[in-house]
């Protein structure tokens, strides 16, 4: 169910007048973005749930389901002696168990839980192989990860093997994507980060990204028939700006620049789940303006992510919007966990915290004065 007509209006105007002053990193603002930001819009009425609290309900639901045929399942595996296959993550419910996955890769897109719930990336497409880990930001050669995010249309993206890929611009991944590195080690470091700007129905999974640094601005292949001018980056892991139904699962994140995770202006029905993060100040950041109101449509679900040595705050930081907090594991943090600025309904259920030692780093939530984003 969308949005009322006049709210729309409303949330229109308010969409077209702010971005063009915020056009994350667009330097030059071609009749291509311009097309990508507007459907961008009608994407995001699209998106919009009327009755958050009933997604809540179902990944609780899911997730009691899913402890109670674990525990029955376990109950008679032992019975009869076999070794089980254990999993009890309601999220990884639907994957790991089967012996054939990497024959079923795509069935990896019935598992998003939360609000990213029916987002299946490129289930609808065919694979394509990324064989070098070579980048280049003006053009990439056919085999290479840019090469692959940069294509029109759904593509279910896979590894040939192991590999490291330095970015030497940000990685503008295109609509209905899935990169999945699901038996390869592929870690995206030292260099730039991970971009989904104005695009919808992404999946990433399974990889590392660490030691995110800014770049400069040049031109860039931002779309299989498109070169786009950027200005500098910010050195963020993975940014997502006017982005909705975005699945970011199983990733490893430590050590960029900027934010690990930012999830800004106009982006929603986002999951973040089963990520591991260490060794960094700002870790996550729902919504970059305290005058961009319209971020009051922001849904997110952070569930059985961990939370691990190394974090200051912002796990996450959330200005606006409904951001359900579920099953998450957080140790010892130096300034606090969850913060909330500008009036956000947060649900926090489950999360298990371990407070640092520090005397005045306690409190596992802030509300008051933070320092600017």
């Amino acid at each position: 169910m969308g949005i009322s007509s006049y709210s729309y209006s409303f949330f229109l105007f308010l969409f077209v007048v702010i971005i063009p002053t915020l056009k994350a990193h667009i330097a030059e603002y071609d009749e291509y973005w311009k097309a990508r930001e507007l459907e961008a819009i009608e994407n995001l009425d699209k998106a919009y749930h009327s009755n958050p609290e009933e997604v809540v309900r179902h990944n609780n639901d899911h997730f009691s389901r899913t402890m109670l045929e674990f525990y029955i399942t376990k109950r008679m595996l032992a019975e009869s002696k076999k070794g089980p296959c254990e999993v009890t993550n309601h999220v990884d419910s639907c994957w790991p168990c089967d012996r054939d996955w990497e024959k079923n890769r795509k069935k990896l897109a019935d598992c998003a839980p939360g609000f990213a719930r029916g987002t299946t990336g490129g289930k609808d497409g065919e694979f394509y192989v990324v064989t070098n880990p070579i980048d280049n930001a003006a053009d990439p050669k056919p085999g290479t990860l840019r090469h692959a995010v940069t294509q029109t249309g759904p593509l279910w993206i896979t590894f040939k093997g192991s590999m490291t890929i330095k970015l030497q611009q940000e990685l503008i991944v295109t609509s209905d994507k899935t990169i999945d590195a699901r038996r390869a080690n592929v870690e995206i470091c030292n260099g730039d980060g991970i971009t989904i700007q104005f695009a919808k129905n992404v999946i990433n999974h399974g990889h590392q990204i660490h030691h995110i640094i800014p770049a400069k601005g040049g031109k860039i292949k931002d779309g299989e028939n498109h070169h786009g001018l950027r200005g500098d980056s910010d050195g963020d892991g993975v940014s997502l700006f006017g982005a909705t139904n975005v699945w970011l699962n199983h990733l490893s994140l430590h050590h960029s620049t900027d934010g690990l995770i930012d999830v800004i202006q106009g982006s929603t029905t986002v999951t973040i789940s089963n990520l591991h993060f260490t060794d960094h100040n700002d870790v996550m950041l729902f919504g970059a303006s305290d005058s961009y109101s319209a971020d009051k449509e922001m849904h997110v679900t952070v569930a059985l992510n961990h939370f691990g040595k190394g974090l200051v705050e912002r796990m996450p930081r959330c200005r606006f919007g409904f951001i359900h907090v579920v099953n998450n594991d957080y140790n010892h943090w130096f300034l606090y966990a969850i913060g909330g600025t500008s009036n956000p309904t947060i649900i926090s259920q489950g999360n298990r915290y371990s407070a640092p030692g520090t005397f005045g780093a306690k409190d596992v939530t802030c509300s008051g004065l933070l320092k600017p984003a």
